[in-house]
């Protein structure tokens, strides 16, 4: 027997073997609320499971659910699992973990999707751009903004789309859909006549300078600043799904604007969050350090004509109506009727500012090196949600009642 049919027969039966567990446990998910839940997010952390984990498979009464490894924190291994579940009131349910240090994560259905792209200017169709990135970091002084498609990294579900703007703004703006459906790899955000007679979603709110939906800013006393006197700024893409996307956006070296001159300097990273079956977005900000000296703001434009709610403890809303783009770009849009909602922790809230000209807008502070709130919205347009006001703001009080009453994981 020669020494090459040996090494081939080894090969093959080693490939046909099956992975080896590195280690298998139990979770419980406790939904001690009073309602269902619906496409609850359960997050594992993985720091405290040995050595490198390849891939994973999560399993309720032996039936196979998808999952997604993700590493947060860049360094080449995944620190965190997460899937997702509905739950029914007062209900426990138990999932089973295994976790693998060899093969690849395993492959389900696309629920979300995430794109970053440099413009093409060979191509003159704004949605057939291909020179796709998966991150970008520039110097103090260099602004992005044109050369990237759409601006910044855009991400969605079926039932939303989110993109950031890379330059001193860096603004969150929004894409509303008429039916739920995963479409920006299509559209790329910009819709041709085919695809909006097709009812394909569009760009569907005016942003400018705003704080747009949930933007975060500084604070000067007195009003939002931009996000200038920047070392260095970046966007990256940090999970692509299959059930959640997470957009990372680095400030390194900011100087904010204080009411007494400049600050020192501090280094922001601000995690943006979308899970499949959720309108909102998480919002997770880290320091480099405490950022108690320092005041932030944020909060949502002030749609022309809109109506305003408020709970004066850190859920705000509003539901108005108007041009999507700038005059000049009008052509072919229609005014778009949309409803904006944020969620802020008390324990943040400096003051809930009155609504002026621009925004509906707070000022939020933290005695230590994390923020972290909610952002969400819908559109007129879609067939599966919200029409009128009154019940948008009933929608945005149900998602505050929800996030106040979490799911306990425990494992």
């Amino acid at each position: 027997m020669n020494k090459k049919f040996i090494t081939t027969t080894m090969l093959a039966l080693l490939a046909a073997m099956p992975m080896l567990a590195q280690k298998t446990f139990d979770v419980t998910v406790e939904n001690n609320y009073a309602k269902g839940k619906t496409s609850v997010p359960v997050v594992i952390s993985l720091k405290d499971c040995g050595t490198d984990v390849k891939s994973a498979l999560v399993t309720s009464d032996g039936k196979e659910i998808a999952c997604q490894l993700d590493d947060i924190d860049q360094d080449g291994q995944f620190d965190e699992l997460c899937f997702l579940t509905d739950i029914d009131k007062n209900t426990a349910k138990k999932f089973n973990v295994t976790l693998y240090n060899d093969g690849k994560p395993r492959e389900y259905k696309p629920e979300v999707y995430v794109e970053m792209l440099l413009s093409n200017k060979k191509v003159k169709e704004s949605n057939k751009q291909d020179l796709y990135i998966s991150e970008l970091t520039v110097d103090n002084g260099t602004n992005p903004y044109w050369q990237l498609h759409h601006h910044g990294a855009a991400f969605e579900n079926d039932m939303v789309a989110y993109r950031i703007y890379f330059d001193h703004r860096q603004t969150v703006d929004i894409y509303g859909k008429y039916q739920k459906r995963l479409e920006l790899k299509e559209t790329q955000f910009y819709p041709d006549k085919e695809q909006k007679a097709a009812m394909y979603g569009d760009d569907v709110l005016w942003v400018g300078s705003t704080l747009g939906l949930g933007t975060l800013r500084g604070w000067d006393g007195q009003k939002p600043t931009m996000l200038e006197n920047v070392d260095k700024r970046s966007q990256k893409i940090i999970a692509r799904g299959p059930i959640r996307t997470i957009v990372e956006v680095k400030d390194k070296g900011w100087t904010p604007q204080t009411a007494a001159g400049n600050a020192e300097p501090i280094d922001m990273t601000a995690l943006y969050t979308l899970y499949a079956g959720r309108r909102e977005c998480h919002v997770d900000v880290k320091f480099n350090k405490p950022a108690s000296g320092y005041k932030f703001a944020t909060g949502f434009i002030n749609v022309k004509n809109s109506t305003e709610y408020s709970d004066k403890n850190g859920l705000r809303g509003c539901w108005g109506k108007d041009w999507p783009v700038s005059a000049k770009d009008s052509v072919g849009h229609k005014r778009e009727t949309v409803g904006l909602g944020i969620c802020i922790p008390e324990k943040y809230i400096v003051s809930e500012e009155p609504a002026n000209k621009d925004n509906y807008a707070y000022v939020l502070a933290t005695d230590t090196d994390e923020l972290h709130y909610q952002i969400t919205f819908c559109s007129d347009n879609e067939t599966f949600g919200f029409h009128k006001d009154k019940d948008w703001y009933a929608f945005l009080k149900e998602w505050k009642d929800d996030i106040s009453h979490p799911v306990k994981v425990t494992k």
